[in-house]
């Protein structure tokens, strides 16, 4: 039998807001950490002719711009997929892997939009594939 508190926090973490907010925040560090990995990777064409010091500075700055960018990007991902997600889990009463397909498809359209509706068609189909194949994967729902 759960506790009060065990009830209270599944309660919390029922609402959608909370789910999104929470999404949007680990997927804002991953991106994050992602942006410091792959901008440490970046090589200038320059490298030549930049003094060791020019060279960590340009470095350090991309390192920074992919970062911000990348935590921007996923921050974004996390919480329109997350939020997509628990409101058509509600709306449709079940849990179930049309709902992974849904969020993919409203997450890859609303991210791919600014390119036209071709390109938003191709995002929401792809990021739609691509979540079912990881839900597949993981094996959440049964």
């Amino acid at each position: 039998m759960p506790t009060i508190e065990e009830i209270r926090a599944q309660e919390v973490w029922n609402n959608c807001a909370v789910r999104a907010v929470t999404s949007g925040v680990m997927g804002g560090g991953l991106g994050l950490m992602m942006g410091l990995f792959l901008g440490a990777l970046d090589n200038p064409i320059t490298h030549d002719t930049m003094t060791a010091r020019q060279q960590f500075v340009f470095t350090a700055k991309q390192m920074g711009q992919r970062s911000w960018n990348s935590c921007k990007t996923f921050a974004v991902m996390g919480l329109v997929f997350s939020a997509a997600e628990c409101i058509v889990e509600k709306a449709r009463a079940k849990h179930d892997t049309v709902n992974t397909a849904i969020a993919g498809c409203v997450t890859g359209g609303s991210m791919s939009a600014r390119g036209g509706p071709k390109a938003a068609c191709i995002g929401c189909a792809g990021f739609a594939i691509f979540s079912v194949l990881i839900e597949k994967f993981f094996d959440r729902h049964t």
